[in-house]
């Protein structure tokens, strides 16, 4: 049985992994996250029938490095996917170096670690379309990097660490960078479900900039799907970006469809506030690169996902009214 090492494990990209990968019975899978597990309403292989081949290791890239390289060595896995990232725009203004310290830092260390392991055959280091800055028209992998924040900045310099190993060690990375993703599960101060759950509380909706940035939207499980492809199917030394095929959308309709599902009136809704610093406009890539050597393709429609999101709000309304709805920075 094939072991993979999903780092950040309890994120809401890499749980969802985790849950698609289960499904198959050839896979033992060991998640390392640097918080404690958290529960089924965040972490949806919990209820997995195949929760058997799956064990939990809490370690912190930055703190307990010795400690994950030395259960990487013990437990050889032929395949580690890296979901671990500060990942939050706003906050790595205040705080830029911690930023780099997660996403570039730690991500040489590791990788200079992993590229003398004989027994890896992949790398899956998942990345952001926001190192390129604003995506307009057709951004293909070859994009020249153009980050707008510290948040991207850092991810762009541990996506640069990683190539200098593919360039002189034949380093195993297959790199993801997919466009923003939602689905039930995921962090309540994310704009779907903060808003799904603002709606039943009778609360405004702020729209930053008033909503006019577009982003292009798609469900988790369709990049799990496609993440598990690049991880068996995937080149060496490549990039591929997972997303719609569709000219994404505005925070602002995006809204106005999660009111419309509702039966919510947007405009008494929602208001206009100031745009966040660095904010890019558009986030826009092309993924006809995946759908052709993989024979990926998203199948879930926004309205469908949307409609999943409330669903999952409404039956697990107790226990989510009582979380928290703003982003806990933790260093």
């Amino acid at each position: 049985m094939e072991k993979i090492v999903v780092i950040g494990s309890n994120s809401f990209s890499g749980s969802d992994f985790i849950d698609h990968a289960l499904n198959d019975t050839n896979y033992r899978i060991h998640g390392v996250s640097r918080s404690p597990e958290k529960s089924s309403l965040f972490l949806p292989y919990k209820r997995n029938a195949n929760l058997n081949r799956f064990s939990f290791h809490q370690m912190d890239l930055n703190q307990n490095m010795s400690e994950l390289k030395k259960f990487l060595l013990d437990v050889k896995p032929e395949f580690i996917i890296n979901f671990a990232a500060q990942s939050e725009v706003g906050p790595s203004w205040e705080h830029p170096e911690q930023w780099f310290r997660t996403n570039a830092v730690a991500i040489a260390e590791l990788g200079n670690f992993l590229k003398s392991q004989d027994w890896l055959q992949r790398y899956i280091h998942i990345s952001s379309p926001e190192v390129y800055g604003t995506c307009e028209g057709t951004v293909r992998e070859d994009a020249p990097l153009n980050p707008s924040t510290p948040y991207a900045a850092s991810k762009a310099a541990g996506d640069l660490m990683l190539f200098t190993l593919v360039k002189n060690f034949d380093f195993p990375l297959v790199m993801i960078r997919s466009t923003n993703v939602y689905g039930a599960h995921q962090q309540l101060f994310k704009i779907i479900p903060r808003a799904v759950i603002f709606l039943k509380k009778g609360k405004t909706i702020e729209l930053h900039g008033g909503g006019h940035t577009v982003k292009s939207y798609i469900h988790i499980r369709d990049i799990s799907r496609g993440e598990l492809l690049a991880m068996l199917n995937g080149r060496n030394g490549q990039i591929y970006h997972l997303s719609p095929s569709d000219s994404g959308i505005s925070i602002k309709n995006l809204v106005r469809m999660i009111c419309d599902e509702m039966g919510k009136d947007f405009n008494s809704s929602t208001t206009a506030v100031a745009e966040r610093i660095g904010q890019d406009k558009a986030y826009i890539i092309d993924s006809q690169k995946a759908r052709q050597e993989m024979g990926w393709c998203p199948s879930i429609q926004l309205n469908e996902g949307l409609r999943d999101v409330i669903c999952w709000v409404e039956a697990n309304w107790d226990e989510i009214s009582r979380q928290p709805l703003e982003y806990m920075h933790k260093p």
